[in-house]
């Protein structure tokens, strides 16, 4: 058995260092262009543009998911699990395929996009273009999270509610939610991760206004490797925040943290 364990975690080692050697020598190569990223107007409208429109694409999924995940967390019928197949298919698409459906859906001539444009809300190359992208991709990652954090909440404190008097949407709201809330925020820092990161449906929906990945891959693909260091590295440093947040919020995370 000791043999085994041995084995198991050469082979974990091995994984460890695989995804562990490029994120160093990332944040190695790329600090001193730091200071070059901080004078670069581009890159710093770029990098706004991208955290902004990554807050609205994760607000407005956990605004929509959220009731969404709550109730196929409380089904377990044939068209809840199709609804949530559904819901997890931008996980499998490539991110190119999955923005030319937003494109196809919402650009300003298509029936949907036509209505959105007459409210001022035009898809192609535009802000919120970028947030129809982002909220695309990342959908499916808030809505798994969030059901998980609902199941946790025992159907029995619910029931107590009710049998007090409270109604439904009160139990819902002074109960469930507050009980699953860690795994809400923990959806929304996940959500908000995976927006920030994307750049192959957001390079098809709105290549313009620029976000910071979509000009890292400009620049690397203009200029070279180190051209795109600087600006990697600063959104490498906030992906690493967002997941030092998603550990100090996650279901016990502050529990292990202060262990």
């Amino acid at each position: 058995m000791r043999n085994e364990l041995l084995a198991f975690s050469a082979l974990g080692s091995a994984l460890v260092l695989f995804l562990l050697i490029p994120i160093a020598l990332c944040l190695a190569a790329g600090a001193p262009h730091l200071p070059e990223v901080v004078a670069d107007a581009e890159a710093l409208r770029a990098l706004y543009l991208s955290l902004h429109a990554g807050v609205a694409s994760s607000l407005l999924v956990g605004f929509t998911g959220t009731p969404l995940a709550y109730a196929l967390s409380r089904s377990r019928s044939r068209l809840a699990r199709s609804v949530e197949a559904l819901v997890n298919v931008p996980l499998a698409l490539p991110h190119s395929v999955a923005g030319i459906m937003v494109l196809l859906a919402y650009n300003s001539r298509a029936p949907l996009g036509s209505l959105l444009a007459r409210a001022g809300i035009v898809v192609e190359d535009s802000y919120w273009g970028v947030v129809a992208a982002m909220a695309f991709v990342s959908a499916p990652i808030f809505v798994s999270t969030a059901r998980a954090g609902f199941e946790s909440v025992d159907v029995e404190l619910e029931n107590v509610a009710r049998t007090l008097g409270a109604s439904r949407l009160s139990t819902f709201l002074k109960v469930t939610l507050p009980l699953a809330s860690r795994h809400l925020l923990a959806g929304l820092l996940l959500t908000f991760a995976r927006a920030i990161s994307e750049v192959g449906a957001v390079m098809i929906v709105a290549y313009y206004p620029k976000v910071a990945a979509t000009l890292i891959v400009e620049r690397f693909l203009g200029y070279g490797l180190e051209e795109a260091l600087g600006l990697s590295t600063l959104l490498a440093l906030v992906s690493l925040g967002v997941f030092a947040a998603l550990r100090a919020v996650s279901p016990g995370g502050g529990e292990r943290g202060g262990a």
